[in-house]
Order: C-alpha cells, then structure tokens, then sequence
C-alpha cells in the first residue's frame, strides 16, 4: 500500500507539469494529493492504478457526492498520455460507479485547458449549471476556489451512467 502511495504522487507530480505547457505554474507546483488521503481511498477500493510494462502511469480516485459517483483526481505521466490510460482509468471509475447504482458520474476541471473540459466533453461529460450544484458539488467547488486553484475558470462537470451491463 505504502508503495501504491508513493507511485501515485510520483504519477501526480509528473502529470502536473502539463500545466506550465498552459500557463498554470502554480498548479505545476501545488502539492500532491495528502498521502493519507491516497491511503483512505486505497483502502475504501475507490483508487485505481494503470500500470504499463510494471511501471505505475496512471491513477485515478473517487468518491461519492450526494449519491452520485465523482471523480475527484486522474492524473497520467506524460510519457504515457494519449494513448488510452485516462480513458481507462475514467471507464474504470464509471463502471464502480454503476457497480454502486449511482446515476451519474461528476468532476470539476478547468474550462479553457484541453486535456480537461474539452477530453470530458468528448468522454460524454456535460458542464453543470452553478444553479444546478447539488450541496457537495458546491462545497468542492467552494473549497477550490478557497485553495487558490480557481486560477482560470473551473466547472463541475456530469456524465448520467446508464444501467450495468448484464453478467452473462
């Protein structure tokens, strides 16, 4: 697990300085995910890792707000962006998602950043309205916004999750 942990903020950190590419510095150099918290999602089966050639990629973590699935973090290395892993892991999110019987998936992301609200839109994700916040939605955005990481417009995001599959 300690292991699990220590990949994920190396995943993190090199997946972040994507951003200087767009001008967002300071989300380059923020501080990863709290180790304590990768560890209470690791534990809670609400973390999941893309590994390729053994190495740890990817990774992604999400939780449940309001009773809906919400994708809180998924972070890719550059070395291995555009080929799939964010997708997979993003699938891989949506499918506990229905395995959980949540109706619908959420995020926030920047706006105006292409591997953010553009990539969701063509994943299926839709901007929600700020009237249409539910509670928890609106709490993390508020809790953005109070961290500094509003440095260019952000926005939750939904995608509905339809029905599981059937077993065959």
């Amino acid at each position: 697990m300690e292991g699990d942990v220590s990949r994920m903020t190396a995943v993190e950190l090199d997946a972040g300085l994507m951003f200087r590419t767009v001008g967002l510095d300071a989300i380059a150099d923020a501080e990863p995910d709290d180790p304590e918290m990768l560890r209470a999602h690791i534990a809670d089966e609400t973390a999941w890792i893309a590994e390729r050639g053994g190495t740890v990629v990817g990774y992604a973590v999400a939780s449940i707000v309001d009773g809906h699935a919400h994708l809180g973090q998924v972070s890719v290395i550059r070395a291995a962006q555009r080929i799939g892993v964010g997708r997979s892991l993003i699938e891989q999110v949506e499918h506990w998602g229905r395995e959980h019987q949540l109706g619908s998936i959420t995020l926030t992301t920047f706006v105006d950043v292409p591997w953010n609200t553009p990539y969701y839109e063509r994943l299926g994700y839709e901007a929600v309205a700020e009237s249409e916040l539910t509670p928890g939605l609106a709490t993390i955005r508020a809790n953005e916004i109070a961290d500094g990481i509003d440095l260019r417009p952000r926005i939750a995001m939904r995608k509905i999750l339809g029905a599981k599959a059937p077993t065959t």
